[in-house]
């Protein structure tokens, strides 16, 4: 038999019938047949049969009206057990009234026993299915639209405006997040002057990534920002920070990297610390060094206070890179090699670097560390720069 000329065209769909009435099963079966609808009927005589047969059907068609639930209640059981397959209800004249409450329930249709043929059954299921679809692809989205708002509001929090009013040096922001569905991760930075000759930085990063991990980020950058306009002691301010995230975080072993630096403008130095963080890249004279600062260990494993390391400039063109590992960590061609440090101050080093203005050096860097790595990064990266003079 052809189709019915009445039908829509669709796919083969599976459609589980909870009926105990061996009669009513039998006619949605004949009334399918008759109209060669494309669809494979399960039957399912009680809910805790429906149970075990649920798995991989588009559509349930359900009596309100069985021997373990009545009503509404078998409804939300089936609607519980069958989150991805649409749902139409059965109901009797009598009760139609019912099938109005199923719908604001979560069903998508609902037919009255006795007023439906063939075609009007298999238009029925189909149009269910299209619903759920419709409703699932739309939560899908809202979701996704939630997360990027999400993300955006985080975002603002982690990656401030630096609050500097200086003009004897430049800074120059850059934040990527890594490919996890393009959502922002722990990678956090922040610069702020509190004097006309003082200006203090900080990069850091939040093992893991998801809104947890960059919440955790957005309180330490705030913390951090808040101890340093307390004007907090030097050697305090990292300890306090490390209060804040054990005091914060949701699992103990969530564990954080920062690099802090404090420009003395006056006496062209600065002062370095790490606690567990790749070290700033030096440039001045044509060279580039990484800053010889002790390596530290991270904030939140065994609290202990980070060495602090002086930096003296020779000269007043001068840039000091600030970055987050994962700038460093991409692959180096085919092999297990990674860029590191080395291997950045080597990019930074080449003689076609000095024509990439340094407003656009990070980005730059990035571009280059992507093409050695054969794609994008996996992890978040942040970077500061910071010149003065003519920077290199």
């Amino acid at each position: 038999m052809g189709r019915h000329p009445n039908l829509p065209p669709g796919e083969r769909l599976r459609v589980l019938l909870v009926e105990d009435d061996e009669g009513d099963a039998f006619l949605v079966g004949e009334l399918l047949a008759e109209t060669n609808s494309m669809i494979e009927l399960l039957v399912a005589t009680s809910l805790s049969e429906a149970r075990r047969r649920v798995m991989g059907v588009d559509c349930v068609l359900l009596d309100l009206g069985l021997p373990d639930a009545q009503g509404l209640d078998g409804l939300r059981q089936v609607l519980e057990m069958s989150s991805g397959a649409a749902v139409c209800v059965l109901t009797g004249r009598s009760d139609e009234h019912l099938g109005i409450v199923a719908v604001a329930e979560g069903a998508q249709d609902y037919l009255v026993k006795g007023q439906v043929d063939g075609v009007l059954l298999t238009r029925a299921l189909r149009y269910a299915v299209e619903r759920k679809r419709a409703d699932e692809n739309a939560r899908r989205l809202r979701e996704v639209e939630l997360r990027q708002a999400e993300s955006a509001r985080l975002e603002r929090g982690l990656l401030p405006q630096p609050l500097m009013t200086t003009d004897q040096v430049a800074v120059h922001t850059f934040y990527r997040p890594g490919r996890y569905a393009a959502l922002i991760g722990g990678d956090f930075y922040d610069v702020v002057q509190t004097r006309p000759d003082r200006v203090d930085l900080i990069v850091g990063d939040v093992c893991g990534h998801g809104v947890d991990e960059a919440a955790l980020g957005v309180e330490l950058r705030v913390a951090w920002r808040a101890l340093i306009l307390a004007g907090v002691p030097d050697d305090e301010v990292l300890p306090a920070l490390e209060q804040v995230l054990m005091s914060e975080r949701r699992l103990q072993e969530i564990f954080a990297t920062v690099a802090t630096v404090r420009l003395d403008l006056d006496a062209n130095r600065a002062t370095v610390r790490l606690a567990g963080h790749p070290p700033p890249l030096l440039l001045a004279g044509g060279r580039v060094l990484p800053v010889p600062a002790p390596g530290g260990r991270l904030l939140g494993v065994r609290p202990r206070r980070p060495v602090a390391y002086d930096l003296e400039f020779d000269t007043d063109d001068w840039s000091l890179l600030m970055y987050t590992d994962g700038l460093i960590e991409g692959r180096i061609g085919e092999g297990d090699e990674r860029l590191d440090v080395p291997g950045l101050s080597g990019l930074l080093a080449d003689p076609a670097t000095r024509a990439v203005p340094l407003a656009e050096l990070p980005a730059w860097l990035v571009g280059r560390a992507e093409q050695l790595n054969g794609g994008p990064f996996a992890d978040d990266v942040a970077m500061l720069l910071v010149s003065r003079g003519g920077g290199r």
